[in-house]
């Protein structure tokens, strides 16, 4: 596109989170001056940085972390040296004990105690031999995968806490997306095979901008400015303008008056209910009964000062614990020091899961102040006299829910936008998708492309570790035919996994024969067990007493192991060996229709 192509084009962008800001600094680059209208007072979105006396707060706690390089690419060009790498702790709180988040096995399973751990492995079990055959549920698509008991302690209380519905409305596709997708070659060699490269940065360390996200945003704002575009803040859309084929202008409500921005194009991350809800004229109806039947789930932050210096390890923590309200509770300094200005204290961000109107929500800021601290003092992190002050900051719209029936209205809405020839829909709110920034700031780079190179990207497409790239740039369109295959094989041939399969039998062998003997010792006797203590024939050293009865946990454990993990491998490697002639057979079919059609 030459110079007087660019010209000719005024960008308006609604909305100044990443994917805005990505957009705005994209069209910058290529000399376009875009105009950017953002209703808040700062710019981030979802992912700015909130100040009190000195103290700086991140709305959610936003790790710097993506595969997507174009991405990462803008990330160090726009800070570069203003990052820090960050080692990652975060653990879940429940029943008083802390566990490891992501969770392990072994963590999990001492922390719960033998009993339970034993109705954990059980449940486990019986959902490897028979899962749900159908993962239509954020439910059966977790307890397929952990089973049914350590579902209920770990996913189900602080899911419908932050969702605010039950589990088994929670579609599985919310699940599903915040996992790696797999390819076809992927999904038979992982079962058997483990990957010859982990993303351990992924797990255990991130960037981290010294003085939080808002560091990024406010330099990429002064970017956009310096290259002639313009931000402007507290300067809300509320009226869109179109004709038959696009939008012609927004009316912008800025300190109490009104202004007609016109432009040749349009970009919004707005929540896309809302961008419906403001046109001029009105969307058909079916379209707008639709997208009011889109939900959202808002949050909100309490910010607390503590006097202490040192609270606890952790990044942030998650509550499971019912008793208290607060979801989770971030610890700044460990973000980064720069985000406390007296070294002799510490932040505390509390976040609040509710819906705008309910109670919580309309909770004063002494209020909500007051139950942070008893609900820190329960918890046993802070005495509440040491919290000394705090602030709250709202934020609506922050998760766009996958309730049951939001896939068949998001499609009608899907459908109408698109026949706008002139406006593109990004970021999280503006495809009512669960993405993370980075997948927001891609959005925003593909929708300049397709304005200024006149691509085809799919918008509503771009999801959360996914390999975007690779995909649009494909010629053939296989997509659909993986994903039928690899659904297919899930629900065909779902992987055991050694490793927990191992631990599981292991535990139960070694608890079964600890139980025989401690029941048969008890029992006593003139001879006792006289049948059991033939095992010692196979475990040297076992005898029917209480030091066998731990000799006896030791061997059951690692028979059990060796057979379980045994079984394991031989049924993956089975089912590999099958999948894989089935597919030959069907590249073998595919093979001669093709000669047929040629």
């Amino acid at each position: 596109m030459n110079q007087q192509q660019c010209d000719e084009k005024h960008v308006v962008i609604i909305g100044a989170g990443p994917a805005g800001l990505t957009a705005a600094y994209e069209l910058a680059k290529l000399e376009v001056h875009p105009t950017v209208l953002e209703k808040g007072d700062r710019v981030g979105g979802l992912a700015r940085t909130e100040d009190y006396k000195g103290f700086y707060f991140d709305m959610g706690g936003h790790r710097f972390f993506t595969k997507v390089w174009e991405v990462k690419k803008v990330w160090h060009e726009v800070l570069g040296k203003d990052f820090l790498r960050r080692p990652r702790l975060s653990r879940i709180y429940y029943d008083g004990k802390f566990f490891d988040y992501p969770l392990k096995p072994i963590n999990a399973l001492f922390g719960l105690g033998v009993w339970e751990s034993i109705r954990i492995v059980l449940s486990y079990l019986r959902w490897q031999i028979s899962p749900y055959r159908r993962e239509e549920s954020f439910e059966q698509w977790v307890t397929n995968r952990f089973g049914k008991r350590l579902f209920e302690i770990f996913f189900k209380s602080y899911t419908e806490k932050v969702w605010g519905i039950s589990c088994s409305e929670l579609k599985a596709e919310w699940a599903a997306q915040r996992i790696k997708d797999l390819s076809l070659k992927t999904v038979l060699l992982s079962m058997f095979l483990k990957p010859k490269e982990t993303i351990k940065t992924l797990i255990e360390e991130f960037d981290y901008p010294r003085r939080g996200p808002g560091m990024m945003w406010n330099s990429i704002k002064e970017t956009i400015e310096k290259n002639g575009g313009e931000v402007r803040l507290n300067s809300g859309v509320v009226g869109i303008q179109r004709n038959g084929k696009g939008i012609e202008s927004v009316v912008v409500g800025y300190n109490g008056n009104k202004e007609t921005i016109r432009g040749t194009h349009f970009i919004s991350s707005m929540p896309v209910t809302e961008f419906v809800a403001k046109l001029d004229p009105p969307a058909p109806p079916a379209v707008c009964a639709a997208a009011q039947r889109l939900k959202y789930r808002d949050f909100l932050t309490v910010c607390v000062i503590v006097n202490k210096p040192d609270l606890f390890p952790d990044n942030w923590i998650y509550i499971h614990d019912p008793a208290v309200k607060v979801g989770r509770i971030q610890n700044f300094k460990n973000w980064s020091l720069e985000m406390i200005p007296d070294p002799a204290k510490s932040s505390l961000g509390l976040e609040y899961f509710c819906t705008e109107g309910d109670e919580l929500w309309n909770m004063s800021d002494d209020e909500l102040i007051n139950l942070s601290r008893y609900e820190l003092e329960h918890i046993g992190l802070v005495s509440g006299a040491d919290v000394e002050d705090g602030c709250v900051f709202r934020i609506p719209k922050a998760y766009p829910i996958y309730d049951a029936d939001y896939h068949d209205y998001l499609a009608i809405v899907k459908d109408f936008v698109g026949s706008l020839q002139n406006y593109q829909t990004i970021g999280r709110n503006g495809l009512h998708r669960y993405n993370n920034q980075d997948h927001a700031m891609l959005t925003g780079m593909l929708a300049v492309r397709n304005l200024m190179l006149g691509e085809k990207n799919d918008l509503w497409n771009v999801n959360a570790d996914q390999e975007y790239h690779e995909e649009i740039r494909e010629k053939i369109d296989l997509a659909p035919a993986l994903e039928t295959v690899k659904e297919a094989l899930a629900e065909t041939f779902p992987k055991l996994d050694r490793v927990a399969l191992a631990v599981s039998t292991g535990a139960i062998s070694g608890m079964v024969l600890f139980l025989a003997t401690i029941i048969l010792v008890l029992k006593g006797g003139a001879v006792v067990g006289p049948n059991l203590s033939l095992v010692s024939q196979y475990f040297p050293g076992f005898s029917v007493t209480i030091l066998g009865s731990l000799l006896g946990l030791g061997y059951g454990f690692f028979a059990g192991f060796a057979c379980g993990w045994g079984f394991a491998f031989c049924r993956n490697v089975t089912v590999f060996l099958y999948t894989a002639l089935m597919q030959q057979r069907a590249e073998r079919q595919l093979l001669r229709k093709l000669l047929e059609y040629i």
